[in-house]
């Protein structure tokens, strides 16, 4: 694997992504697409009101929480959300978003490792996060750390780990995110893309390489995620699904499609 050019820093790629005006429905299906969103609020729902049975209260630490679209599902959870985000604009738009709700609290994160320092919480939330940190297994310990007994931790929207994935499934997860980049209007960029990975060599100041780092050490390690998670809380459940872009093909993929994506919701954390 090569990285071309210079490399800027992981929060200026971050802040060019998801600048002013970015729209985070756009490429997200956990957010486009009812059925995947719909399963995100309900564990999202199960776990505050879990928490808060055991702990009396819930504080959540939400790293990259984009416009907030599910922040407001763990402030109506009965949740005090402190979130965190690297990209300025996001940050502001946040901050505007939440203004009057003293229940939730917005941090400029800019260089990503605030959340794995800031306070104890009673659940840790990463929606589509894990794959942008290159250490997620390291960033994942630490952020367990900060976790109360009786807290919880909840993954969801990763890419698994290719190198166990069968030739069936990423072909037609590849094939169904160039349909979807043709429907865009951008399919040479998608092209131009995945030729450079194919040939192992990645661009360090694009954002399609660094920002979704999953492409250059291929996909998210599930199952160690899971053994890292699993001696830290009485229960540990891994969630495998199909995920794309478009709508039609969510569908479909839904039905007959491997899987593509993971959740993992790690519950009741042990006694340190």
């Amino acid at each position: 694997m090569t990285v071309t050019s210079a490399t800027p820093s992981m929060a200026e790629l971050q802040e060019h992504e998801h600048g002013a005006g970015h729209d985070y429905a756009k490429g997200s299906p956990h957010i486009r697409h009812h059925t995947i969103r719909n399963r995100v609020i309900d564990d999202l729902h199960a776990v505050v009101g879990d928490v808060m049975d055991r702990n009396g209260k819930c504080r959540v630490l939400e790293l990259g929480a984009g416009h907030g679209t599910f922040t407001d599902h763990l402030v109506a959870a009965g949740a005090e959300v402190t979130v965190t985000e690297m990209s300025r604009p996001s940050v502001d738009f946040l901050q505007r978003r939440f203004r009057h709700n003293p229940n939730v609290t917005v941090l400029h994160d800019t260089d990503g490792n605030l959340g794995c320092q800031t306070g104890q919480f009673d659940v840790v939330v990463c929606i589509s996060v894990l794959h942008h940190i290159p250490d997620y297994l390291g960033s994942t310990k630490q952020l367990i750390e900060r976790i109360v007994p009786g807290g919880a931790f909840l993954s969801v929207q990763d890419p698994l780990w290719y190198p166990r994935r069968s030739e069936v499934s990423m072909t037609l997860d590849r094939g169904a995110y160039f349909l979807w980049r043709l429907g865009q209007g951008e399919m040479r960029r998608g092209i131009a893309t995945r030729l450079r990975r194919m040939r192992g060599v990645y661009d360090g100041t694009s954002e399609a390489d660094m920002v979704e780092y999953h492409v250059v050490r291929k996909g998210v390690d599930e199952e160690a995620l899971q053994a890292l998670l699993a001696p830290a809380f009485e229960d540990v459940r891994l969630r495998r699904y199909w995920s794309t872009q478009a709508g039609l093909l969510q569908s479909i993929g839904d039905r007959f499609c491997p899987p593509t994506t993971f959740g993992l919701i790690a519950m009741r954390r042990c006694s340190q």
